[in-house]
């Protein structure tokens, strides 16, 4: 009875929204009313319309503004270009910073690497959104104050706090980078989940301009072979560091300005690795039954336990955030409910394991964070997996997936925050 009053209650609004398209199609302001109410309602409802209205004008204009697909390359203005030379060469000069200043490179790359990829991130997107003035200092002073304060902590490798605090803050900046991609407008669910769309198409741009750079070097190095000369060091401190620091805003770039390049490979890896992380997963947890593998005492099996679910958790998100391209696909829908059920059954495993090691040796910095993580990847497990369940019984629209997801990214930051800047405090830096 609650699916049938559901469907009849997605079908008037279907006709709602239909009704006012129809009604307002010479309205200009009124359907961009309607429009920024509900885009993606908007769309689906206007292209099932389009077929009768295609003579209209207007009609026109938006079946443009909805469904236009560029095909040709785009370099972008001479202002975008001057923009993503500055920006390549300011991230190439930081990560030359070792070799320029004669300081430590372990140092320095364990303690900033992320300062070579989200600031130049920040503020371009900062540049291309316009962002007021009192929107971006705060993260300029936040960036600049993590800079500070991560380089200020005491230099002990062996300190546990040292290491999470390492391994957090590029998290925690890339969430800032997230703040600055919705222009500091957190309640707006939708920007976040483009900016989820975001990472993966920069993911797949940046996984093509690598293997793209690995051939050029492999060619390269070929080259000059044939000619006696060996460039290799020469070119892996003048060429390669500057190329690989410029990688990430070359790739946002490319993404932001040519979206018809990675827009159709997205969703064919989300759907290729969706089923395959399903049938893996489930091999792999049947495995550790049939071999009775002890991850209570095994502390790197569990570490790497931990990572397999975090690789997990991001294809998920990834993938969620495709399918709410194409809801019709329910076999989709299906495998990824499937993996969200098996991933919570991972992640139940990893608790119970952490909860053990917490009850048997007590309280250390790794278990807390560690522990503190997979609570809240397990809430939001928890939560996605309702949802996706809903969706598949017709009783919600996959949006609300994408909106749990959404809400769950500022909580991510909150939590590497407090892991990179409070945790070796408390611990005193042990």
């Amino acid at each position: 009875m609650e699916t049938s009053t559901v469907a009849i209650k997605t079908n008037a609004e279907f006709d709602s929204v239909k009704e006012n398209i129809l009604h307002n199609i010479d309205r200009p302001v009124e359907l961009e009313k309607l429009y920024r109410k509900n885009k993606t309602s908007f769309q689906k409802v206007f292209n099932t319309l389009y077929t009768d209205l295609r003579d209209n004008p207007v009609a026109q204009v938006w079946n443009e503004r909805l469904n236009y697909q560029q095909d040709e390359f785009y370099t972008g203005s001479r202002n975008d270009l001057l923009f993503l030379v500055l920006a390549s060469l300011m991230a190439g000069l930081i990560a030359n910073l070792p070799a320029l200043s004669g300081m430590n490179k372990e140092f320095f790359f364990s303690r900033n690497v992320g300062f070579i990829v989200f600031p130049v991130l920040i503020g371009y997107f900062s540049w291309k959104q316009k962002t007021a003035l009192r929107k971006s200092v705060p993260s300029l002073v936040i960036i600049l104050a993590s800079a500070c304060y991560i380089n200020l902590l005491p230099d002990n490798p062996k300190s546990d706090t040292l290491i999470l605090a390492c391994i957090h803050l590029p998290v925690f900046l890339w969430t800032l980078l997230g703040y600055s991609f919705v222009d500091g407008n957190l309640s707006d669910n939708q920007k976040k989940i483009d900016f989820l769309r975001f990472n993966g198409d920069f993911a797949v741009m940046t996984a093509i301009l690598v293997l793209s750079g690995i051939l050029f070097t492999g060619i390269t190095f070929g080259l000059f072979e044939m000619i006696g000369l060996h460039i290799q060091e020469f070119y892996a401190q003048h060429i390669l560091a500057w190329g690989l620091a410029a990688v990430p805003v070359l790739s946002a770039f490319l993404v932001q300005t040519n979206p018809q390049l990675v827009n159709r490979i997205s969703p064919l890896i989300a759907r290729i690795f969706t089923p395959v992380v399903f049938v893996t997963l489930f091999i792999f947890l049947c495995t550790i039954i049939y071999t009775g593998k002890n991850v209570y005492h095994d502390r790197n099996f569990l570490l790497m336990f931990n990572g397999l679910l975090i690789a997990v958790i991001a294809i998920i998100l990834f993938s969620v955030s495709e399918a709410t391209k194409n809801t019709g696909n329910r076999i989709n829908l299906l495998f990824l409910f499937g993996l969200s059920l098996l991933s919570i059954v991972v992640n139940s495993i990893a608790l119970s394991a952490i909860a053990f090691r917490l009850t048997e040796f007590g309280i250390s910095p790794n278990r807390l964070a560690v522990l503190g993580a997979n609570l809240l990847v397990f809430m939001n497990l928890l939560w996605v997996t309702y949802q996706l369940l809903r969706a598949l019984q017709n009783k919600a629209d996959v949006q609300k997936v994408e909106n749990v997801i959404a809400r769950f990214l500022p909580l991510y930051g909150i939590w590497a925050a407090l892991i990179t800047f409070l945790l070796p405090l408390i611990f005193g830096f042990k």
